[in-house]
């Protein structure tokens, strides 16, 4: 049976040390998730793509769900990725580019992922992306890279993933796809270092013009408030989407100047970056507070040590990378 990488075992796989759980952000968002485990089964440190965290903004009613840029990789690591067309049955078309040596990327319904238990499997359909690296069609198995860690699923979730129960009159399955080609040698830590670098200068400069966080902070009690009149499970899509994304995308920020300057010179930078995200684990917990009490005024001001961080960051970097 066939495997992207042949060696990785979900019952003896370890996370890379950005899922770990004493972070305050062990999970970030599936698809930068899923990208730190790939390119750590790859052998090569995925540190070195997480300059993009420095372009997060703040959309009005969510902040950027934050995704490595494709380019970014290709740079980095030599792995190309792009859309795969889906014009057959998928887990054949899986079966092709796994064969060829190529990882696939599949938004697939959590519902039927056996490491979402206790969120969403059995419980609520949900859209997420995994990477498949073994599919065993004959024993319907599939070992595939979800969120932190590496897993396996068989039998009647198989069957469900790839709606292999479907009648004649079913809509066809066909998801996003995205197909990952890798080089035949990993990049060198001099190349990596060195590309970084550079990424990080180009990512800077694309940061937002104003403090995002203090444009969150302006409608955060209000949209807070209106969170307080939906089902109390509607709390949980909201934080997620607004202080998770922002929280774990400035942690990976942390850790990437720690990566990219182990001398030291960006310390006061990546100390700033965590400083955002550990405002957001607190801010998190506060926002379930108010929901409860109905007390919204504290929220006002929750925000004002990420706002002045996210400012002592960005000059930072400035006086350090121009």
């Amino acid at each position: 049976m066939a495997a992207v990488f042949a060696g990785a075992d979900p019952e003896t796989y370890r996370p890379h040390a950005l899922h770990d759980a004493e972070r305050m952000w062990p999970e970030t968002n599936c698809y930068v998730d899923l990208w730190i485990e790939v390119l750590h089964a790859f052998g090569t440190a995925p540190e070195a793509m997480l300059g993009f965290s420095l372009t997060q903004d703040f959309e009005g009613d969510q902040f950027t769900f934050f995704k490595v840029p494709l380019e970014d990789l290709e740079s980095l690591y030599g792995v190309r990725a792009t859309e795969l067309a889906i014009f057959d049955r998928v887990e054949s078309h899986i079966a092709t580019q796994i064969a060829r040596g190529r990882l696939c990327l599949v938004e697939m319904d959590s519902f039927y992922m056996p490491d979402t238990r206790g969120v969403a499997y059995g419980l609520e359909h949900g859209k997420t992306t995994v990477a498949i690296n073994r599919l065993d069609l004959e024993n319907k198995r599939l070992d595939y890279f979800h969120n932190a860690g590496f897993f396996r699923l068989e039998g009647a979730d198989f069957d469900g993933l790839f709606h292999l129960n479907d009648g004649p009159d079913e809509l066809p399955f066909l998801p996003y796809t995205e197909f990952a080609k890798f080089p035949e040698k990993r990049p060198d830590e001099v190349h990596l270092r060195r590309e970084a670098r550079r990424l990080l200068a180009v990512h800077f400069a694309r940061r937002p013009e104003a403090n995002p966080i203090a444009a969150f902070a302006s409608v955060f009690p209000q949209q807070v408030e209106a969170v307080a009149d939906r089902p109390f499970g509607f709390f949980h899509k909201y934080a997620f989407n607004t202080l998770r994304q922002l929280g774990a995308n400035f942690e990976l920020a942390g850790s990437h100047l720690d990566w990219i300057a182990p001398d030291g010179s960006l310390t006061e930078a990546a100390e700033a970056a965590r400083k955002i995200s550990e405002t957001a684990k607190s801010v998190q917990f506060q926002i379930a507070r108010a929901v409860t009490r109905r007390k919204f005024e504290p929220l006002a001001t929750a925000l004002d040590p990420a706002i002045e961080a996210w400012d002592r960051l960005t000059a930072t970097l400035a006086a350090r990378i121009g």
